[in-house]
């Protein structure tokens, strides 16, 4: 009877080891996987994460200043068309179309929207008065400076700021084109 009594008592044991044993085992439920969290690798993903991010915001910046470029070199190039043939062909409507899909470009990137704010109650004046030409020949060398003046707005900026000035620059230069293709 006491080895009966003995062995039931080693058994027990024994099962009691194995279940502590499997419950040592289980999953950390403080995880979606079951895996215990790895805190260090969460750390270096989110590092990862954000140099990416810091690489694509001064890309994208680039690309801006790029394409500021370009839009300077088209109003440039429509003038310089202009003081020439005195006219405007149709190089010149093609040009005139590009410029003023750089222009979009640029204002979405600098975070503007249409140029209609006049009609929200929040809008602020520009400090200077838009120029507002009678001519094609006013309204090409209005283009060429306003377009400059954007250009300078856009090198005056960081990755990390919005320039109201360089948006509302470039809506004046989106209604300089649109004037100029209307007058054609």
């Amino acid at each position: 009877m006491f080895l009966a009594r003995f062995s039931s008592v080693i058994v027990f044991m024994l099962l009691l080891a194995v279940v502590s044993f499997a419950q040592n085992e289980l999953p950390d439920a403080s995880s979606r996987s079951g895996r215990p969290r790895n805190d260090e690798a969460s750390v270096n993903l989110k590092e990862m994460l954000a140099r990416q991010k810091a690489e694509r915001d001064k890309k994208d910046y680039d690309e801006m200043l790029k394409r500021g470029e370009e839009a300077l070199r088209l109003a440039k190039q429509l003038e310089n068309s202009y003081e020439q043939n005195k006219g405007f062909s149709s190089d010149d409507k093609a040009r005139l179309e590009s410029l003023e899909k750089v222009v979009t470009k640029i204002r979405k990137e600098l975070g503007g929207d249409d140029d209609s704010e006049a009609d929200d109650p929040g809008y602020m004046k520009p400090a200077e008065e838009e120029p507002r030409p009678s001519t094609l020949e006013e309204g090409f060398k209005y283009l060429q400076s306003t377009t400059v003046k954007l250009v300078d707005e856009l090198k005056k900026t960081t990755r990390f700021s919005i320039s109201v000035v360089a948006i509302q620059t470039s809506n004046s230069v989106l209604k300089l084109v649109r004037f100029l293709r209307l007058k054609k």
